[in-house]
């Protein structure tokens, strides 16, 4: 009776270890897609350049993806639940403060402190590897991407209705309140866990990869606005080339690596890092730009163009679910390509669905790519943990998390130059003899027109008719997506030949993998 007890109290804690996690997780999605549809309110109410409210977006995504290895690392040395702690409580101070937000500057300072404390958070994933084993933490780490799936399918429409109903500050205090439930009630049952044989954090490391993957998305973003061959972009590039080249020297040099660059050697390992890109270029970045289109230049409010998002977004409530039901009969790479090919399909019948078509001809096409997103979706996590041991799991989820949030940000960097780009061209097809000044404006017009702001591109740029202007959006949108979906089919043969092997529910299982040599002090592969 005793040990029955004993064993209902475990899971007990399990399960409150598990909710808080996932409670907490359910504000990520809400401060990433929300910022991008308060962001057209936000430009109304405080004003701003195309670059400062491109930053509302990038401005969280770069430090919550370039401290996620370096937050794993902490978990691993000072306790999994004190850093969790930590995360929860400042993203909590934080985005209350997001709510009081003088100015765009401000606003954006905040964001990137918010993404710190966002970043402190990968200690709750890693606190889940300690808690279940097998099927078990297959069906935990499942859950936890539903959580996220839930935060992608309602964040649209909830700060649609807020920033409609009471205003867009409105959307930060709802974070806010939603990471104090998990703070009050349920860190304090959470059980501590480190890695025993944590060496503390690698300072030098994390300092020389979060300034290049700063320095690489500020010249990204600056690009559309003062050209591609300015000083300031070349610098800015050539800056974060260079302390990249620094911290693969550093990190092939210490005994404890933030990044153990032998696990690349390690195909599965590779293969599980394409899944989280693979997603940020066929579903994340349309859940910025989407609601930029919708608002900005096709006109919805924002409670409609909520609404329209759940046809891509609510397919992550039950899809990760079904993936790891699947992956009990066929592999993990089997289903994640398949996914990513679906993806695939939805992005070309969307690139056939022009500005201005009903809200039922964009339905499917958003549907087939949150469903075969959702596939990997789900698996991501539980597979990225199960390659290391389980002392490990802080390292684990902070490199996987790291591809993940900073794939995000990058990716919304590149996309949002390379739309700014199409357009470009496109207006200079309207204008084809526009001599040196009317060029500095069509690029100007088209950094607007890129954020969704048609009203500022067409005063920027009057020889230009609104529809001229939306035609020539139309167009590099649509060029856009066949990017996107080369990309997307590039990810699905990599997942194949990587992952595709793999027998069935490997997910789910701790599997022979890299093992960490204490006397080397590096990762070896079996």
């Amino acid at each position: 009776m005793m040990m029955s007890k004993t064993s209902t109290n475990c899971a007990g804690d399990r399960s409150v270890i598990l909710a808080a996690v996932c409670l907490a997780a359910l504000t990520l999605p809400l401060s990433f897609s929300g910022g991008a549809v308060a962001t057209p309110a936000i430009g109304r109410d405080l004003g701003g350049d195309p670059v400062a409210l491109n930053s509302i977006t990038n401005a969280f995504m770069l430090p919550f993806g370039g401290l996620q290895m370096a937050s794993g690392a902490l978990a691993d040395e000072y306790g999994r639940k004190r850093v969790f702690t930590i995360g929860v409580g400042l993203l909590t101070v934080v985005s209350l403060a997001l709510s009081f937000a003088p100015d765009v500057l401000v606003l954006d300072l905040l964001r990137a402190l918010q993404g710190v404390a966002a970043a402190t958070m990968a200690g709750g994933a890693a606190s889940l590897a300690q808690e279940f084993e097998g099927h078990a933490r297959t069906r935990a780490y499942s859950m936890l991407g539903t959580t996220f799936g839930i935060g992608l399918a309602f964040g649209p429409l909830m700060a649609g209705y807020l920033t409609d109903t009471f205003g867009w500050r409105s959307i930060f205090v709802a974070t806010a309140m939603t990471a104090l439930l998990a703070l009050v009630f349920g860190v304090p049952r959470m059980r501590e866990s480190r890695d025993p044989n944590s060496a503390g954090l690698d300072w030098p490391g994390t300092l020389t990869f979060t300034g290049a993957l700063s320095l690489f998305t500020f010249g990204i973003i600056q690009a559309p606005e003062s050209g591609w061959s300015s000083p300031l972009v070349s610098g800015l590039l050539s800056g974060a080339a260079t302390l990249l080249i620094a911290f693969v020297v550093i990190e092939t040099r210490i005994a404890r690596p933030m990044l153990d660059l032998s696990l690349f050697r390690c195909s599965r390992f590779v293969g599980v890092q394409v899944l989280p890109i693979a997603s940020c270029y066929c579903y994340v970045v349309l859940l910025i730009l989407l609601p930029l289109r919708f608002i900005g230049i096709e006109g919805f409010n924002e409670i409609d163009a909520g609404v329209l998002m759940l046809a891509l977004s609510s397919p992550m409530l039950v899809v990760p679910a079904l993936a790891a039901w699947l992956v009990r009969r066929v592999s993990a790479g089997i289903v994640s390509g398949v996914g990513l090919l679906i993806a695939a399909a939805g992005l070309l019948m969307f690139s056939r669905v022009g500005l201005g078509a009903s809200s039922y001809a964009l339905v499917m096409p958003m549907l087939l790519i949150g469903f075969g997103t959702g596939l990997p979706w789900g698996l991501m996590d539980g597979l990225s943990i199960s390659l290391v041991p389980k002392e490990r799991a802080g390292m684990a989820a902070g490199i996987f998390n790291t591809t993940r949030v900073a794939g995000e940000g990058i990716a919304l960097a590149i996309v949002g130059a390379i739309l700014s780009a199409l357009s470009q061209a496109a207006l200079h097809g309207v204008l084809p003899d526009a001599n040196e000044q009317v060029s500095a404006r069509i690029m100007a017009s088209a950094a607007r027109l890129a954020t969704g702001d048609l009203g500022a591109a067409a005063k920027v740029l009057p020889e230009i008719s609104r529809a001229a202007l939306s035609q020539g959006y139309a167009q590099a949108f649509q060029n856009l997506l066949y990017i996107l979906i080369a990309i997307t089919i590039l990810a699905a043969l990599a997942v194949f030949c990587l992952l595709g092997r793999e027998p069935a529910a490997v997910a789910g299982k701790d599997v022979p993998g890299p093992r960490f040599d204490e006397h080397r002090g590096r990762s070896r592969l079996e």
